[in-house]
């Protein structure tokens, strides 16, 4: 029995990373519902290895081009559409069984909103006595679409740590109808009497600090192990004082920069470690290192918390170079850190530009050599597709990471609501026609760069790191080689199958990829960018 259930919802898409899905922010808005004396659970539609393929959606058919096959050489990328998670009927029974009056629905990600809608209408049918609200990034950024569907009461924008506590009080108090005592509630939005919508601000919580930690008790940490241990995503800090125009929560998007206590992370970890086993911590935060002095301090208190146990350190959000220096990266290393995620975004000047972001290439050189030194890795992550962005540009922030002791990380641009640049795609009307498809796999934009280029450029990217797989386990380089039509059935090893394909590429330019039953077939591939590719790295990394 609860009075209060948070729900994160399934996921449909080609892919899930499920160490990215810990559900903290519904953990941290927990923990202020608890603090109020209230009975809270989270269910957590992700929490589960269930999956089931579906069909495709009809707006997304024109990647079947691209993704029609499946492919089980190392160049693959995607093929099957899924439902991954719990049923929405079968979410809608486990509320129902709470028998909670308020119900949270985490709606984060734009493309997933239907997801999150489905939640509730399935809840809404079961549990018709409840309220529910939805909450998260997309819920902020367009709260009227949100609103639009019967089974939602309210939407809470920005953050809700503050406002769902103060929802719960006045639907158990009977004030559901005090439409002065709901305006009164931060980031609040709701129906008037005559159907109209009361929009508030987006809330936002001045000092992270007055806040409980979260109630990670309530989320199903059984799940999200890594290696036989606990898992844990942590938030140090909230926005982002970069003005990076592809980002929504960056300084233009209204959301202050803000930095919890050193004391209170240090809390927050110590009893991840002691109480769940954690061996893995993950920072979200958007810019965790751009503080030098608040960032040392914080790993100096890490350090001495590994005296307690073992445990690794990832920022996966990415990490600004320009804000590392030698002395942090060591530290950074003695905490626990192993591999550090480098947020380039472009090496070309001009396209930094227009993302608002400084040319981070020296730094990021710098950075790489101090990785090698100290023994951690790097993966270095760039942009390719965004309104404005050649595909050369790309090229070239490839070849450039092709030559450097890191793995290549390529993003396909989706327009982000809230970010200058989903602003900018508006303006030239090239804006996705359908909300589902602002996201990176369907290869949203065809402007500058052509969804043709845009999936060659992600399969160099996986070209690439093969090759550097390759000399990391001193295997030699296939030479260049005429294609012919072999059997490969015979053929399972994955490296065996990738050695073939890569001769082959250095031969004609042509991407391939094997069938399960062994056929290989050409993937849809932009020549002029793969011969030049070619060309240009000479394979000398």
């Amino acid at each position: 029995m609860s009075d209060v259930v948070l729900v994160q919802p399934p996921i449909e898409d080609f892919f899930l990373t499920a160490k990215r899905t810990i559900p903290y922010g519904l953990a941290c808005i927990a923990a202020s519902l608890e603090e109020q004396g209230l009975a809270v659970s989270i269910i957590d539609g992700l929490a589960t290895n269930k999956s089931k393929i579906i069909a495709w959606p009809e707006e997304m058919v024109y990647l079947r081009p691209h993704y029609g096959r499946p492919d089980t050489s190392p160049f693959a990328l995607f093929h099957n559409y899924r439902h991954f998670g719990y049923s929405f009927a079968h979410l809608g029974y486990l509320v129902q069984q709470s028998r909670a009056f308020l119900v949270g629905i985490s709606a984060l990600f734009t493309p997933y909103c239907e997801s999150a809608l489905e939640t509730a209408v399935a809840i809404k049918k079961r549990h018709p006595e409840c309220r529910i609200v939805v909450g998260g990034h997309h819920a902020t950024a367009m709260p009227e679409m949100v609103m639009e569907c019967a089974a939602v009461d309210y939407v809470i924008r920005g953050e809700g740590e503050i406002a769902m506590p103060k929802l719960a009080a006045a639907l158990k108090e009977g004030r559901a109808a005090d439409l002065d005592l709901l305006s009164q509630i931060p980031g609040l939005v709701f129906r008037r009497q005559d159907g109209s919508l009361k929009i508030a601000e987006p809330a936002v919580i001045n000092n992270p600090d007055s806040l409980p930690l979260p109630a990670t008790h309530l989320v199903k940490n059984s799940f999200y192990r890594r290696k036989q241990q606990g898992s844990v995503v942590i938030m140090a800090s909230r926005g982002c004082p970069l003005r990076c125009s592809y980002c929504a929560v960056s300084a233009d998007s209204g959301l202050p920069y803000r930095k919890r206590g050193v004391v209170s992370i240090l809390k927050e970890i110590e009893r991840a470690i002691l109480d769940e086993n954690v061996g893995f911590i993950d920072f979200e935060d958007e810019n965790l290192t751009i503080d030098r002095a608040w960032f040392m301090a914080l790993i100096a208190g890490i350090t001495d918390l590994r005296k307690l146990r073992d445990f690794e350190l990832r920022a996966m959000n990415g990490l600004y170079p320009p804000a590392l220096d030698e002395s942090m990266i060591i530290a950074m290393r003695d905490a626990g850190f192993r591999t550090l995620n480098l947020a380039v975004g472009s090496f070309d000047k001009q396209q930094l530009k227009q993302f608002h972001r400084p040319d981070v290439g020296k730094a990021h050189g710098r950075v790489l050599a101090l990785c090698q030194k100290y023994g951690l890795d790097a993966v270095s992550y760039i942009i390719a597709g965004a309104p404005r962005q050649s595909a050369e540009t790309t090229l070239n922030d490839l070849l450039r990471l092709a030559r450097q002791n890191t793995i290549a990380g390529l993003s396909v641009f989706y327009p982000a609501p809230g970010s200058l640049d989903y602003k900018r795609a508006a303006e030239l009307g090239i804006l996705p026609p359908h909300l589902s498809l602002m996201r990176s796999s369907t290869l949203p934009l065809n402007h500058t760069t052509s969804r043709l280029e845009a999936v060659t450029l992600l399969r160099l990217s996986r070209i690439i790191n093969f090759i550097k797989s390759l000399e990391q386990d001193q295997i030699p380089m296939p030479a260049p080689r005429s294609f012919c039509d072999l059997d490969l059935s015979a053929c399972s090893e994955r490296l065996e199958r990738g050695l073939l394909l890569l001769g082959w590429f250095l031969g004609d330019g042509i991407i391939r990829g094997i069938t399960p039953e062994g056929e290989v077939f050409e993937h849809p591939t932009a020549l002029e960018l793969t011969r030049k590719f070619i060309r240009a790295a000479a394979f000398h990394f």
